[in-house]
């Protein structure tokens, strides 16, 4: 049918007559993939995408370039992105949430922690990773083999950078192990094949390990530490407690809880003790508070042994009296497993001690106990006698605060 004779078609509309302005700011919201792509079509998309503010964003996205950095590189923004690429290409789904949770940790422990980052090697070299790989004839997985290219990991030195714990006859301080000493320990025994230690305890021998293969019962990539089966007849019968589902989750949900303070710094060393904000108990100017931690070193599935420390502190306000001065004098427990099962201890001072708190001032100590099932409660009191007033004698509540055992797989052995 042909047009009416008072309608005109409108000539075809061409990307030649279209503004600058308009179609730079279409392709400001592409990806750099996209972008790209676009230098292909034809010669004016080409010099659009090649305009340089352009790349801004995705050198801050995906490489956490900052105007500084650039400033001191002396490139243009496209030139940035397209020589990072070239080198880290195949991290860059990982390479900024990884390079963040490192700038991260370094800023803390910069302040809480300076002598840990005197222990933090340089990155390594895409060759370096390959050379690990044909060494052990297994796959490394992109997330871990990024963080190398960041960090090396530390020397093996004391305080490790993966956290300490301490009790009156027992220490563990893990190293995060750099890449050569991880493969010198890479497992292909009954009960650990094809797994890779990531942190190594100088004092206890003992290593978180990831899986680089399903086998034995594993998930690929899962993080655990390994526990033997004393129940087994085969000593390579191994239950693994699982400490992440991946390395990018593993080591920045340890970062997070590090530099948010989740960890507690004591004596320049990274506690891993875990704090319930819930669980805090005021009795008068006496605020109690307590925090937790498994330690899968001494303890066994079979037979069920699972072994928890606590860390109490106990305060007095600042505010209060100086006549409100008051000194320990016992302890009281109720303890309860997931079966309901009830202990009660009673008995003199905490760890042989018996404090004096007076306003200000903070006392803390650590203890252990152990559950023959994966999780369990613990509540109480203490009762304090007054220094200006030694016939008064009153209690001080001790939140109720419960233990669990992280998730477990067992031998397949």
């Amino acid at each position: 049918m042909a047009a009416p004779p008072d309608m005109e078609l409108s000539p075809s509309l061409s990307l030649e007559l279209l503004p600058t302005d308009p179609l730079l700011l279409i392709l400001s919201f592409l990806d750099y993939r996209d972008l790209v792509s676009c230098c292909y079509l034809n010669r004016r998309l080409n010099q659009l995408s090649s305009h340089d503010p352009l790349w801004k964003r995705h050198c801050k996205k995906y490489w956490l370039i900052s105007d500084e950095e650039k400033s001191r590189r002396s490139e243009g923004w496209r030139s940035i992105f397209i020589s990072t690429y070239r080198d880290l290409g195949r991290y860059i789904h990982y390479y900024a949430t990884l390079k963040k949770a490192w700038d991260d940790l370094e800023q803390y422990l910069g302040q809480w922690c300076p002598r840990m980052i005197g222990s933090l090697k340089e990155s390594v070299r895409e060759e370096d990773l390959d050379a690990v790989e044909a060494q052990i004839h297994c796959k490394l997985p992109d997330d871990y083999r990024c963080s190398f290219r960041i960090h090396n990991g530390q020397k093996l030195v004391v305080p490790g950078l993966m956290g300490s714990m301490a009790l009156s006859n027992h220490y563990r301080s893990e190293d995060l192990l750099d890449i050569d000493t991880a493969a010198g320990g890479f497992q292909q025994r009954l009960g650990l094949k094809q797994c890779l230690p990531l942190t190594f305890c100088i004092h206890t021998g003992l290593s978180q390990y990831m899986a680089l293969e399903s086998v034995e019962g594993r998930n690929k990539y899962e993080i655990f530490y390994q526990c033997p089966d004393q129940m087994a007849r085969s000593p390579s019968a191994i239950v693994m407690f699982i400490t992440g589902t991946s390395y990018l989750e593993w080591f920045t949900s340890y970062v997070n809880k590090v530099v948010t303070g989740g960890y507690p710094i004591i004596r320049d060393q990274i506690f891993r003790y875990v704090h319930d904000k819930d669980c805090v108990a005021t009795t008068e100017d006496i605020t109690v508070s307590v925090s937790t931690s498994f330690l899968p070193e001494l303890s066994s599935v079979h037979p069920p042994h699972y072994f928890f420390t606590y860390r109490i502190r106990i305060e007095m306000s600042k505010d209060a009296l100086p006549e409100n001065a008051c000194q320990l004098e016992s302890r009281y427990w109720r303890i309860t497993n997931a079966k309901g099962d009830v202990e009660e201890v009673q008995g003199p001072g905490v760890v042989g001690e018996f404090p004096v708190i007076s306003p200000g001032k903070v006392y803390e100590y650590t203890s252990c106990t152990t559950f023959s099932t994966t999780s369990g409660y613990m509540e109480g009191y203490y009762t304090f006698h007054c220094l200006y007033n030694k016939d008064r004698f009153f209690n001080v509540t001790i939140p109720r605060f419960h233990m669990v055992c992280p998730t477990f797989k067992v031998s397949t052995a």
